[in-house]
């Protein structure tokens, strides 16, 4: 079965419509991840080639991409987490590689920590590390009426091409479909109801006491022209857990998926199979 016939569907997991693709096969199951004010599309030139070597389960996090925008669901790292979970136990995996993307980077490892049984490998993209939690006046603000207004006009005010500048490279990479699928969310009221509750409950990033307490091997990947999260956040998060490993590219940007699939995809197989299986 190839990508282009996998399953799409919604499911319940913790009172919220989670948006899922997936494929199960005998394969190893690789989780993926997104990152803030992203979506599934994020791995839409990976996942074909995964799909050749995994099982591949991808979702939109809840407040992103198809899934539920909820005015209730508390949007942190710890409910991320508790997503994740009930999804691996709903599709019942077992020994799971769990792919993230910048903010989805840090989801993994918060996952991780809860269920490193059940976690054979992380592989961080470009992962969000060392963040603290939001300014303590912003998230009064969070409170205010009207505050997911000023974040729509905040994230709005450049348009959608402008902000794709900032997680690439190569500028050649920002096509009309890659404008299009990024700027989906951006028409939905509550998405940035979503983003407010974000900033009000985001618990900050994993200390390094916390990180060295992570056992599951882990290959980190990164560009190293970085502007989102640059390439010294790797180097710290290679020295902070216990069992981890660094790649970067250089002339390569935040979104490496894109700027970087095919290395990365080698990357992963010769990480997990101990070879490149070529694509």
């Amino acid at each position: 079965m190839t990508f282009s016939q996998a399953k799409r569907e919604f499911i319940k997991i913790r009172g919220i419509n989670v948006y899922c693709e997936y494929i199960l096969n005998e394969y190893p199951p690789i989780f993926l991840i997104h990152g803030f004010v992203s979506s599934t599309y994020t791995f839409h030139r990976l996942i074909p080639l995964l799909g050749k070597h995994f099982s591949v389960i991808a979702i939109d996090l809840p407040g992103f991409g198809r899934s539920e925008k909820s005015k209730k669901f508390v949007y942190s790292f710890h409910q991320y987490a508790d997503v994740l979970i009930g999804c691996i136990n709903h599709f019942k995996l077992k020994n799971v590689i769990l792919m993230g993307h910048s903010m989805g980077g840090q989801i993994a490892l918060y996952t991780a920590r809860k269920i490193p049984d059940n976690i054979s490998k992380l592989i961080l993209l470009c992962s969000s590390g060392y963040l603290k939690r939001s300014n303590p006046l912003l998230i009064s603000f969070s409170y205010l009426p009207l505050f997911h207004s000023f974040i729509q006009y905040y994230i709005k005010r450049k348009g959608v091409k402008e902000n794709l500048k900032n997680v690439f490279y190569d500028e050649k990479f920002i096509t009309d479909d890659l404008i299009e699928e990024f700027g989906k969310p951006l028409k939905e009221k509550n998405f940035y109801h979503a983003l407010k509750r974000l900033i009000r409950h985001r618990e900050g990033d994993l200390t390094e006491e916390q990180l060295k307490e992570i056992k599951v091997p882990t290959l980190l990947i990164w560009g190293e022209d970085d502007k989102v999260v640059p390439v010294s956040v790797g180097k710290r998060l290679v020295k902070d857990l216990t069992d981890a490993d660094l790649i970067t590219f250089n002339q390569t940007g935040h979104l490496v998926t894109v700027e970087r699939t095919i290395e990365v995809y080698n990357q992963v197989l010769s990480y997990i199979f101990g070879k490149q299986l070529g694509t």
